[in-house]
C-alpha cells in the first residue's frame, strides 16, 4: 500500500475545479452572475471554438480593487459572505468562493479591472493557478475576464467535452435563461466572431423573451402573477402551440437563480392538467420570489439545485398559480407590446426576423388521426358482429382433432414465459367460446387458451410493421407543405450533429431559420406514426443516449401506433377473423405478449381445472 500523504495545492484545487467547472457554460455561467452581482447594467459575452479556445466576458459593474485582485483568485474568497447565518438570507448569485480560482486551475486567464474611485485599472495574468503577471493599466471601469485554452492542464476533461458547436450552444442556452431572468441588464452574446443575440436591459420581461426567442414563441404567451404567502410567482405560460416533447423549455428561477427542480416540473404539469396533452410538456418561464426564508441554495456547488423547506406550499402555489393562468389565458400576446427597441435589437441580432409562426400541431393531429383510422379502416378485424354468429361459428367446429403427444417448452429470456404451444402445432386448435366480448377460448391438446382480442391485435400489428422494416429498406416520402418544427439553438445542432441517423431513418431536413428545420421528407414505411413526434422523440433519444437508441425509439412508436390501431376489447369481431388473428399471431417469434408486455394468452389446463373440481386429490 502506497504512503497517506497530503496532496499539493494545485492538485487539490483541480479536483475542486470539477465540481464547478465541468464545461466552458459552467464557466460563463460563474463569470457572469459574478457581474450580474457587480451590479452591471450591461454584459456581452463572446466565446470562440465553443467556448474551449476563448471566453471573454465583459460588464461594466463596480470591478475589483487592484489590492484585492489577488486575494480573488484564493479558495472561498468572496465579498459576498460573512457568518453562516447570512445563507439563510443570501441574495447574491454567488457566495461560495470557488469559482475564480476553480476557473484558474485549468485554464489561462487574464483580468482586466477597475473601479469608481481608482484612477487606473489593473491587469492581471494567472495560469493554472500560478500568478504570471500583474500590472496597473488604463481601462473602463467594470471588469473583462478572457480565458483561454480551458482544461489544458487536464487533458482527461477536455477530452469528455463535446464538439464545439454542441459546448457553443450549451452556452448560448444558458445566456438566453440568464437574460430572461435580469431583463433589466442588456445582454450582448457573440459566438465565432457573429452577433446571435441582444437584449435590450429596459426591465421588461416580454421584451427579454422576444429578443431572446423571438416573434413565435412572444405572440403565443399566457401571463401569471400571483402573490400569496410570501411567495410571489410570475412569468409566462406558453399556448398549445408552444407544447413539446421534453421538458427543456420548463424554465424556472427562484430569487432570480436559475433552478432545477424535479417539484417544480411536477406542480407546473399538475397544473396544466387537462390543457396538456398527455406525453407532452409546457413552455414555461416562471419566476418564484420568497419573502421569508423558504428555500436552501447551498445545496450543490453548481448552485442550481435548491432545496424548498415548505415543499408541500411550493407545489400547491406553483400548481394552482399555473391552472388559474390557463383556465383563464385565452388571449394571445401581441407583438404591439413590445418596445420599439426590443423589435429593433431583435431584427438586428437576425432572430426574429427569421422565426416563423410555429408549426401548427392541429394539422398534423389531424393527419394522424386520419393515417390511424386508415388502419382501422383496412383492418379486417374491425367489423361489427352479432353475438349469434359466434355460436353458429363454433357449432360448426370439428369436435375431434388430432392427439398433440408433448406440449412444447421453452424459456423466453424477456418475460420467462413458457412457450404454450409450437407454430407448427397451432394449427390444431379449436376455438370453443368467447368471453365479455373481449376474451377468446381455445382449446388445444389437454388446455385451455384465453386470448385477449385487443393484446393479440396489437402483437399482430406490431409484428407486421416490425416485418416491412426488416424486408425492405427505409424509404422517404416527400410532404407539402414542409412540417416546420421550433426548436432551442442547442436542439438544432444536435439535429445536424446527428443528420445521418434521421437521414437512415428516411427524414429529409433543411434549415429553416434561426431555430427552426423544416421536415422535406418523413420515413415512408412508418406513415402510421407521428412524424413530428418521431422526430422529437428521435432528437431526445440522441441527446440524452447518441445514436444507439434510434431504433428502440423506433420500436416504441410502432408499438403505440399498432396499439392505437388494434380493435379494443368490447368491440365484437367475426370467428372467423379472430381465428385467423390467433394462426398469424401464433407466428410471432414471442407471441405471448404484446409490444408493451402484456400478455396476449392465458393458459388453463385441465388437470387445473380437474383439481378445482375435485376431480383430482393431490
Amino acid at each position: 500500500m502506497r504512503e497517506i500523504k497530503e496532496l499539493d495545492q494545485s492538485v487539490i484545487d483541480k479536483i475542486a475545479a470539477g465540481e464547478v467547472v465541468e464545461r466552458p457554460a459552467s464557466v460563463i455561467k460563474e463569470l457572469t452572475e459574478n457581474a450580474i452581482d457587480a451590479g452591471a447594467t450591461a454584459i456581452s459575452v463572446e466565446i470562440e471554438g465553443g467556448g474551449i479556445d476563448l471566453i471573454r466576458v465583459t460588464d461594466n459593474g463596480s470591478g475589483i480593487p487592484e489590492d484585492q485582485i489577488e486575494t480573488a483568485f484564493l479558495r472561498h474568497a468572496t465579498s459576498k459572505l460573512r457568518t453562516a447565518d447570512e445563507l439563510e438570507n443570501i441574495g447574491s448569485l454567488g457566495f461560495r468562493g470557488e469559482a475564480l480560482s476553480s476557473i484558474a486551475a485549468v485554464s489561462k486567464v487574464e483580468v482586466f479591472t477597475k473601479t469608481e474611485d481608482e484612477f487606473v485599472g489593473c491587469h492581471y495574468i494567472i495560469e493554472g493557478g500560478k500568478e504570471i503577471d500583474r500590472e496597473s493599466k488604463a481601462t473602463p471601469d467594470g471588469t473583462t475576464f478572457i480565458v483561454r485554452a480551458l482544461f489544458y492542464n487536464t487533458p482527461a476533461r477536455r477530452k469528455f467535452l463535446k464538439s464545439p458547436a454542441t459546448e457553443g450552444n450549451y452556452i448560448r442556452d444558458l445566456l438566453e435563461k440568464l437574460a430572461i431572468s435580469h431583463p433589466d441588464i442588456a445582454f450582448k452574446f457573440r459566438m465565432n466572431k457573429q452577433e446571435k443575440f441582444v437584449t435590450v436591459g429596459d426591465g421588461k420581461l416580454l421584451d427579454a423573451v422576444y429578443c431572446v426567442y423571438g416573434r413565435s414563441i412572444a405572440n403565443h404567451l399566457i401571463e401569471i402573477d400571483s402573490a400569496i404567502e410570501g411567495v410571489h410567482i410570475s412569468g409566462f405560460l406558453g399556448k398549445s402551440e408552444l407544447n413539446r416533447g421534453n421538458r427543456t423549455m420548463e424554465i424556472f428561477f427562484v430569487n432570480r437563480r436559475l433552478v432545477k427542480s424535479s417539484l417544480l416540473s411536477k406542480a407546473l404539469e399538475a397544473g396544466g392538467e387537462g390543457f396538456v396533452m398527455k406525453h407532452q410538456y409546457p413552455f414555461a418561464i416562471i419566476f418564484l420570489d420568497f419573502d421569508r426564508p423558504l428555500v436552501d441554495v447551498n445545496v450543490h456547488p453548481t448552485k442550481q439545485e435548491v432545496r424548498f423547506l415548505d415543499e408541500p406550499l411550493v407545489y400547491k402555489l406553483v400548481s394552482e398559480t399555473v391552472h388559474r393562468a390557463y383556465t383563464g389565458g385565452d388571449t394571445d400576446r401581441d407583438t404591439e407590446d413590445l418596445s420599439a427597441e426590443a423589435l429593433k435589437q431583435s431584427d438586428t441580432a437576425n432572430y426574429a426576423a427569421k422565426a416563423p409562426e410555429p408549426f401548427e400541431k392541429k394539422r398534423l393531429n389531424a393527419i394522424k388521426d386520419a393515417i390511424v383510422q386508415q388502419i382501422a379502416d383496412d383492418s379486417p378485424y374491425e367489423k361489427k358482429y352479432e353475438r349469434s354468429e359466434v355460436d353458429r361459428f363454433i357449432a360448426d367446429q370439428k369436435t375431434s382433432m388430432p392427439k398433440y403427444e408433448q406440449t412444447q417448452k421453452t424459456s423466453m429470456p424477456k418475460y420467462e414465459q413458457t412457450s404454450f404451444i409450437s407454430k407448427e402445432s397451432a394449427i390444431n386448435h379449436r376455438l370453443i367460446g368467447l368471453a365479455f366480448d373481449t376474451y377468446w377460448i381455445f382449446e388445444y391438446n389437454d388446455a385451455l387458451f384465453l386470448v385477449d382480442q385487443h393484446a393479440a391485435h396489437e402483437k399482430v400489428n406490431y409484428e407486421r410493421l416490425m416485418r416491412q422494416l426488416k424486408e425492405r429498406e427505409m424509404t422517404s416520402e416527400m410532404v407539402s407543405p414542409s412540417i416546420i418544427i421550433t426548436l432551442t439553438r442547442q436542439e438544432k445542432q444536435t439535429v445536424f450533429d446527428h443528420l445521418d441517423a434521421f437521414c437512415d431513418l428516411g427524414f429529409r431536413i433543411s434549415d429553416f431559420g434561426e431555430t427552426e428545420v423544416a421536415l422535406e421528407a418523413v420515413p415512408g414505411n412508418l406513415l402510421e406514426i407521428d412524424p413530428e413526434e418521431l422526430f422529437t422523440n428521435v432528437l431526445k433519444g440522441i441527446d440524452d443516449w447518441g445514436n444507439e437508441k434510434v431504433p428502440e425509439i423506433v420500436r416504441e412508436k410502432i408499438a403505440t401506433m399498432s396499439c392505437k390501431a388494434a380493435v379494443k376489447g368490447g368491440q365484437p369481431i367475426s370467428p372467423t377473423e379472430m381465428d385467423n388473428l390467433f394462426m398469424e399471431m401464433m407466428q410471432a417469434d414471442e407471441p405471448y405478449h404484446c409490444p408493451h408486455g402484456r400478455p396476449t394468452v392465458v393458459r388453463i389446463t385441465k388437470a387445473e381445472l380437474d383439481r378445482r373440481f375435485k376431480r383430482i386429490v393431490n
